[in-house]
């Protein structure tokens, strides 16, 4: 192999590791993925990947050897980049294209704008914030107040784009407002309940899928990763707790204390449809392609029926277990059809099942000692349930053996 052509492949394959893990790939499946590039371009890598630094070292005939460190800031989920640089890698070990083509194109991806714009972007947090309160089944103006204030995040959320500052604070801010916003509502509509709704309105912000993956990683064991994962996933929590509370006694201290009323109940058929609903804006929120969004919504509604159906027989933890199944086996065979990436299916039904937001109540009754929807033991499931996730997941990969490292 001459230098430069050595020089052409490994700046590939830097640039593919930077873009798949801003793209937001798991340490552990990222790792595997650029082993198997390297050795598909007639060299060998070593990589070593964290949230925020990447370790290259690659070599050709124990000769020519490049080591890489790269600081890099955690990726954000964007399954439709993510699906594009997939079917790029294939094109470029089929011979479909060049290494001066593929880093072209792979600068493209890597530059492209979010396909859904603002407008639906701004729907689909408020859309999701309602949904979301709807499953919780709190009462139809909850799942309006909620909507409400999914629109008021977005706002800062798109503030903190253009703002270092903003962003420094975005999510206790958003708490804060959130819960001071609810306490207002509260004092002309005494139905709304507070603790969900702000809960409703952060939803986004949850870390439930960034534990899962953390776990995930420890699994796998790339302790690294994992570790420090799961970590800024339980900062984040804290500080999202922490702007909800501190949110709520500004809201009491200026709008007063108000007598809960018990709204109606929503029907047990309309709570389900939040489902799909909720599926088909994490289809905007994960920037995925609409090729694949009826995968991607058609994975959550396999996960959230799974895990209802197992709960009939087994305890909610342990159905847990079988959701997680069923999503994986549903993820791999989608893999193996569609011939893209498991996680573009795997990670859109995931969502529905990750605890992210009973690990939020559980920290509520572990400080507070108050319970949120009446789950008093709900802080105490909360372990078992990640444990079901993952246990799910491994058993599903032994079941159908994933095609794709991605």
């Amino acid at each position: 192999m001459e230098h430069q052509e050595f020089l052409e492949k490994r700046q590939f394959i830097i640039k593919l590791g930077k873009a798949l893990h801003k793209f937001g790939t798991p340490a552990y499946r990222l790792e595997a993925h650029l082993q198997a590039v390297s050795h598909c371009l007639g060299l060998e890598g070593y990589f070593l990947i964290s949230p925020t630094s990447m370790t290259f070292v690659i070599q050709h005939d124990n000769e020519q050897e490049y080591n890489h460190v790269a600081r890099v800031k955690p990726g954000e989920l964007d399954l439709g980049s993510l699906a594009r640089t997939d079917e790029l890698v294939e094109e470029l070990v089929s011979g479909q294209r060049t290494l001066t083509e593929a880093l072209n194109r792979l600068e493209e991806i890597i530059n492209k704008p979010n396909p859904y714009g603002i407008g639906l972007t701004m729907a689909s947090f408020g859309i999701g914030s309602g949904a979301f309160a709807l499953l919780m089944g709190i009462g139809w103006n909850n799942v309006l107040w909620s909507a409400l204030l999914g629109f008021m995040v977005y706002g800062l959320v798109n503030r903190a784009e253009h703002s270092k500052r903003m962003a420094e604070m975005l999510e206790p801010l958003s708490a804060i407002l959130c819960a001071v916003i609810a306490c207002g509502i509260a004092r002309f509509d005494p139905s709304i309940n507070i603790p969900v709704v702000i809960l409703s309105g952060i939803i986004i912000f949850i870390p439930g899928l960034a534990l899962t993956m953390g776990l995930a990683e420890l699994a796998a064991r790339d302790l690294i990763s994992g570790t420090a994962r799961v970590m800024d996933a339980m900062m984040l929590l804290f500080k999202l707790y922490f702007g909800a509370i501190l949110g709520m006694v500004l809201g009491r201290a200026m709008f007063g204390e108000v007598t809960y009323v018990e709204p109606d109940s929503i029907p047990i058929w309309a709570i389900w449809t939040a489902v799909p609903i909720l599926s088909m804006t994490l289809v905007i929120l994960f920037k995925a392609r609409m090729q694949d969004s009826p995968w991607g919504v058609l994975a959550g509604i396999v996960a959230f029926f799974s895990t209802q159906f197992a709960a009939l027989y087994f305890d909610p933890s342990i159905g847990i277990f079988f959701g997680a199944l069923a999503v994986g086996i549903y993820s791999n065979l989608f893999a193996r059809w569609m011939k893209a990436p498991a996680s573009i299916a795997l990670l859109q039904g995931i969502v529905i099942l990750v605890p992210g937001s009973k690990a939020y109540i559980g920290l509520n009754v572990l400080i507070v000692g108050e319970t949120m929807l009446n789950q008093s033991h709900i802080g105490a499931q909360v372990f078992l349930i990640f444990m079901s996730l993952i246990a799910g997941l491994i058993f599903a990969n032994v079941a159908v053996p994933p095609r794709k490292t991605l």
